[in-house]
């Protein structure tokens, strides 16, 4: 199932939302940045001549990601400059990395970053050494360099990191594992940091298909805090290691943890359960326990009438195990519709922007080849791959069922071998390679 409302896993510390950076005596429409200029940054309100801020984090990093040729220069420039023992501020440097992990220069990135921990290690600053620490830890793991990014959270976990002031860019990073903390003032850095940081630990060494190491480490976090975040963590832990039963149970107890937590607001408390139900509904598809997986999307539907990603979903696997077609069509037409609407009520939405939803595209493709109608069909799965986010070994596998089951055969192939083409290493798409590689054979 190809859904928008996967639970994916977030960034470290939202520095773009947190880090408020400025430029003096540069307009924002102006892409050409030097290196002197990242040097008078500030991460105050105002620039340090306290003319207006002209540049906040999202219009430097544009500027710099406009002129990727500039840019290159700026940061080989900032590394002669490391490696002449130059100063370089923490701010410059850390624009800088950010920027070149974006640009997939993931060997620049740690080094700029570096520089950046060093500084905040002196300084002794909680904020600088989480934004550089977590900068880096981040950049490796999306980048799926796993084990380099566990020895990051390793070092991390070595440092002394508390000077006694909570953070408000923590409370994002807190959210993300369902702590719930809402200010600073329930947010200690001494007590709440490292659990934070075990779990991204844990997160890494699983990627690396570590599972034993993965659970031994959750179960000794369990035995400190006895919470239900800890459990869910296991969960995802058995999940990512294909034990789906065992998984299934232990969010069911999640889920009934966190409906008892009287330490969670009443918002919070909705939000995480409807996060659990979500990531059921998704395991039970796994587990061919449709039943149980369209029980919870009914659930989430029925609070959340209005949520295209639920009528997708619900409408997409009743029609990929031929269930209710006709009604799982209107569940489907109707997310296109609702996610239409929203983008018209988005007042910067671009017009290149203004394009159905691929996933949503792929599901009514989908059920339509379920009633037989091939052409219609056919339509919605090539205006589906047009999306280059769907793109998706699932997507061509259904295309090149709806062009076989036209007649054309050649165009099949294609969409199949396309679809091996863009496949990813999680383990449904590699469940699907299995199954596109034996049509692929069996077209031959």
């Amino acid at each position: 199932m190809v859904s928008n409302k996967q639970i994916q896993r977030g960034a470290l510390i939202a520095l773009g939302l947190i880090l408020l950076l400025a430029i003096p005596g540069r307009s924002a429409d102006d892409p050409k940045i030097r290196l002197q200029d990242l040097d008078q940054i500030t991460g105050s309100e105002k620039s340090k001549d306290d003319l207006p801020r002209p540049y906040g984090f999202e219009s430097i990093r544009s500027a710099l990601l406009k002129d990727k040729a500039g840019t290159k220069k700026l940061i080989h420039e900032a590394l002669a400059a490391i490696k002449e023992k130059k100063p370089l501020s923490y701010n410059a440097a850390l624009v800088l990395a950010m920027v070149a992990g974006e640009m997939k220069d993931l060997k620049s990135g740690e080094a700029l970053f570096r520089v950046c921990m060093d500084q905040a290690a002196k300084l002794q600053s909680t904020r600088k050494i989480l934004e550089a620490y977590g900068g880096l830890i981040d950049l490796l793991y999306e980048n799926k360099k796993y084990a380099e990014s566990a020895r990051v959270c390793q070092e991390l976990l070595e440092l002394k990191t508390d000077d006694g002031k909570p953070r408000e860019y923590l409370i994002w990073t807190s959210k993300r594992f369902g702590d719930g903390f809402d200010s600073v003032d329930q947010f200690d850095p001494a007590k709440n940091l490292k659990p934070i940081v075990h779990r991204m630990l844990i997160e890494a060494v699983t990627k690396q298909g570590k599972y034993e190491q993965a659970l031994k480490m959750v179960d000794n976090l369990i035995k400190k805090t006895k919470h239900w975040k800890e459990r869910a963590l296991r969960a995802a832990v058995l999940r990512e290691a294909g034990k789906l039963s065992d998984a299934a149970k232990v969010y069911e107890d999640v889920l009934d943890q966190v409906g008892k937590d009287k330490d969670l607001e009443p918002e919070d408390r909705e939000t995480q359960q409807e996060r659990y139900r979500y990531v059921l509904s998704n395991i039970f598809v796994d587990l061919r326990q449709i039943d149980k997986a369209s029980e919870y999307l009914q659930a989430l539907l029925a609070k959340h009438p209005d949520e295209p990603g639920y009528n997708n979903d619900l409408g997409y696997i009743w029609a990929d195990h031929d269930i209710k077609l006709e009604e799982a069509e209107k569940l489907i037409r109707k997310a296109l519709e609702l996610d239409r609407k929203r983008r018209k009520a988005d007042p910067t939405l671009k017009p290149e922007q203004d394009v159905d939803n691929g996933a949503y595209l792929d599901s009514l493709g989908w059920v339509l080849f379920k009633q037989k109608k091939f052409k219609e069909a056919k339509e919605a799965l090539i205006d589906a791959v047009k999306d280059k986010k769907s793109q998706h070994i699932e997507i061509y596998d259904h295309l090149g069922d709806v062009h076989m089951a036209l007649g054309e055969r050649d165009a099949a192939i294609a969409a199949w071998k396309k679809g091996i083409e863009v496949v990813g290493e999680g383990r449904r798409d590699q469940e699907r390679k299995v199954i596109v590689e034996k049509k692929l054979q069996m077209s031959k």
